[in-house]
């Protein structure tokens, strides 16, 4: 057998690699979720306006920028595993917090920021050390366990939606319970990962600010993780914002539809992106990641403008799988430079950063994609990610080391 199949083999008969599956399964399920039910609860349940609802989601989702800082530096000082197990069985208190609100006075505005904002300070928490570990259980083989992550990642985000979407039949707080089941389920499957046999921790009298300070000062000293970051981050702010703001006004008020519709649609981007990552893997581990990374900005300008004329319902499907084919490669190719590149020691902190860049971002794109919503309509709101995918492309193929990126593992 090539060598290539051996490694791509291995990864899948490690206990722990099944283990982390596992948990980032269950977590990613009620993640999955959250979105949905965020946007739903707003849009569709609280009938807000779309610029409130983009303040509403940049208030949820802002503050979590200064947790994941945080997250990265924890991460990097004590046993990530137990950290995870905490956050995990932490998290479901949200989600329940909310159903017995709803139970005894009905859904209001502060209840969904208490359970919006906790949920988010979870993510963001966890997020960096869930990544970290996984290049512990990886070895050398970081590509293709992160390619093995991503896709298994986004096949569950397809069943959290598809639960999340029967909240217009089955009632809020079932849909709840089922996310904080999801999240206990996940705190079981890190327990079954091994204990590290030594971990990686900065001088004790250095404290969790001046951690985060080193986190990004390498990030900033090293020129390909901040190039990728950067084109992450901008890309993020209008590009993912536009799918978790714009999208579901999109569904609502230009198609008719409902929260089954948005889920239904939502997993069909999923299932492209999870597709995108099987279909990747039989590739890797790549020479030149960086080229089909920035090649990807363009591609997403068609199908961004096949939403934007307002086509017959099955060509939106069709688009909307290409969105999720483009989103799911330009997301594993990001966090697998990334990951390859950063120094061990403050890779916690570094891939806090890059989660930043991921998530985190997207609310702040959510205050102006709300106001361009209102101002000029859903579709027009997709105009400057358009624009920006063709600005991201030039400057990242002329102006960063990225297109010129070699993988250390290929």
């Amino acid at each position: 057998m090539p060598r290539k199949e051996l490694n791509s083999a291995s990864i899948w008969r490690s206990a722990d690699y099944r283990s982390y599956l596992g948990a980032s399964g269950f977590a990613g399920m009620a993640l999955a979720m959250q979105q949905l039910l965020l946007s739903w609860i707003l849009i569709g349940i609280l009938q807000l306006p779309a610029h409130q609802v983009g303040l509403l989601q940049a208030l949820i989702g802002v503050p979590g920028v200064v947790v994941m800082l945080l997250g990265g530096a924890s991460a990097d000082r004590s046993d990530v595993r137990q950290m995870l197990i905490r956050i995990y069985w932490v998290a479901p208190v949200f989600p329940l917090f909310l159903v017995a609100v709803n139970l005894a006075f009905g859904l209001g505005i502060t209840a969904v920021i208490v359970w919006g904002l906790g949920m988010s300070f979870a993510q963001a928490y966890s997020m960096p050390g869930q990544q970290a570990i996984l290049n512990r259980i990886a070895g050398a083989q970081v590509q293709q366990a992160v390619t093995g992550a991503t896709a298994i990642g986004f096949i569950v985000q397809v069943l959290g939606l598809i639960m999340a979407g029967q909240i217009d039949r089955v009632g809020v707080g079932l849909v709840l319970f089922i996310q904080a089941v999801a999240l206990v389920l996940a705190g079981f499957a890190v327990r079954e990962i091994s204990r590290p046999a030594a971990k990686i921790t900065p001088p004790q009298d250095v404290s969790r600010l001046a951690g985060i300070r080193e986190g990004l000062s390498a990030t900033y000293r090293h020129p390909m993780i901040l190039h990728v970051l950067s084109i992450t981050l901008v890309s993020s702010i209008f590009n993912a914002g536009s799918f978790f703001t714009v999208y579901p006004f999109v569904v609502a008020r230009i198609y008719q539809g409902d929260a089954w519709l948005l889920a239904v649609l939502m997993a069909v981007f999923f299932a492209g992106a999870a597709l995108s990552n099987m279909v990747l893997l039989a590739f890797q581990p790549l020479r030149t990641p960086g080229r089909l990374f920035l090649i990807m900005q363009l591609t997403r300008i068609l199908v961004l403008a096949l939403i934007w004329i307002q086509p017959a319902f099955w060509v939106l499907i069709v688009a909307t799988v290409g969105w999720g084919l483009n989103m799911g490669i330009t997301t594993n190719l990001a966090r697998s430079m990334v990951q390859e590149s950063a120094p061990p020691a403050f890779l916690g902190r570094i891939l806090s950063v890059f989660s930043i860049g991921l998530i985190g971002s997207v609310p702040l794109g959510a205050i102006v994609l709300g106001w361009l919503v209102e101002t000029f309509g859903a579709l027009n709101a997709l105009v400057p990610s358009m624009l920006l995918s063709v600005v991201l492309f030039i400057y990242g193929t002329f102006a960063s080391p990225v297109w010129r990126y070699r993988s250390p593992e290929a």
